[in-house]
């Protein structure tokens, strides 16, 4: 079918695979992923196998996002209501992406044997022409690679996914690709009834501790409280304090890290602030209609202390007493909008249950919010 070119396979424990997945997966792709591992089909079909590679791909990782963001993406088309993904009951199980980033997956509920499972496609295009992105082919894994290098496929989009040059190669990005162990659950040391009850119920530090516990050393720097309001010219919030002395450092849902405060070198709260906001003056003064804000220590102005991994900044706007100062987010990717109506425990609470906050990211109505809430705290040793 293919001319094959450094097409390496990794070993993988299928039972487990199978166990972990609580389902039993077709044999035609059991027995080609066996011999060929993860492949880049025709240089524009990925074909995924379960494997590991460090910075790269984690199986369990890849379904998951890959089944969250097409049942986001989808939302934006016919019918607006987007179809189960696995793991529940009958849901659609990718095996592979294309290089115009739509997805392959198998129809689950089908059939109870795999091996009847039809291959459905999730075409990106149809999304924007806002037609209903989804195709069943009708034929199975092996099916829909020989069409790919046949005949070709029609896309709701009106495009063709195929005919495919006859090539097949071990995925470029998969070049150290390791077999794959279903991961570890680790227990949360707050029982999921207390959890699930906090997502609706109680506020302040108590209940953020429920959601997500704090360290046994939080790490806020070497300085001290009175040696940062001297560095700045002012004291900070009270509410600020308290959260910084619970959890120090680190990364709250895998986007925002907030400043060491007590950091006075590199990467600490001072210098982090005053190199957003040296920035901030720059293009202000040349495009002062996209860059609104006064800054520090201007009256009023805005005082960064977090920012997002996505280059966003959260901070004050430093408009009268400190415990009355109100949150602003800085957005990379947006217009500036007002202050945020809540202070910083509200605020923490208010996005880690799943509740809309401004220029924070939001949940999909089907997302369970304790699957997204997590803080990974950083020491004087992390590169902060």
């Amino acid at each position: 079918m293919f001319q094959m070119v450094d097409a390496n396979p990794v070993p993988i424990d299928w039972e487990a695979v199978e166990a972990w997945l609580g389902l039993r997966l077709p044999g035609d792709y059991k027995e080609f992923a066996t011999r060929h591992g993860p492949l880049d089909i025709g240089e524009y079909v990925w074909m995924h196998v379960p494997c590991v590679q460090e910075g790269h791909f984690e199986y369990s990782s890849w379904l998951r996002t890959t089944h969250r963001l097409t049942r986001i993406v989808s939302r934006d088309a016919p019918p607006h209501e987007p179809p189960p993904f696995h793991p529940m009951p009958g849901g659609l199980l990718a095996w592979g992406t294309t290089r115009a980033t739509s997805e392959l997956f198998w129809d689950t509920s089908a059939s109870g044997d795999p091996d009847e499972w039809p291959v459905v496609v999730f075409d990106r295009d149809a999304v924007y022409q806002r037609v209903k992105p989804f195709r069943n082919f009708g034929i199975s894994f092996l099916g829909t690679l020989t069409a790919l290098l046949g005949t070709g496929l029609d896309l709701p989009s009106g495009k063709r996914l195929g005919p495919l040059p006859p090539t097949a190669r071990r995925t470029a990005f998969l070049s150290g690709a390791m077999p794959w162990t279903p991961p570890v659950v680790v227990p949360h040391p707050v029982p999921e009834p207390v959890r699930r009850h906090a997502l609706t119920h109680g506020s302040g530090l108590e209940t953020l501790a429920l959601l997500a516990p704090p360290p046994e050393r939080p790490y806020l720097g070497e300085g001290t409280w009175p040696r940062l309001f001297d560095e700045l010219g002012t004291t900070l919030p009270a509410d600020y304090m308290s959260f910084m002395e619970a959890y120090g450092v680190g990364l709250w849902s895998d986007w925002l890290g907030l400043y060491t405060p007590l950091r006075f070198e590199k990467n600490g709260l001072v210098f982090n602030a005053k190199q957003m906001l040296d920035g901030y003056r720059e293009l202000r003064a040349q495009f002062p209609e996209y860059f609104p804000l006064a800054v520090w220590p201007e009256p009023g102005g805005f005082l960064p202390f977090a920012s997002s991994v996505d280059g966003d900044d959260l901070g004050w706007l430093t408009v009268g007493q400190p415990d009355d100062w109100p949150l602003a987010v800085h957005p990379r990717h947006a217009d500036q909008g007002p202050p945020l109506p809540g202070g910083l425990l509200e605020t923490m609470l208010d996005w880690l249950r799943g509740r809309p906050v401004p220029n924070f990211p939001k949940l999909d109505p089907l997302d369970d919010p304790l699957e997204f809430i997590s803080f990974k705290p950083r020491d004087n040793e992390s590169n902060l």
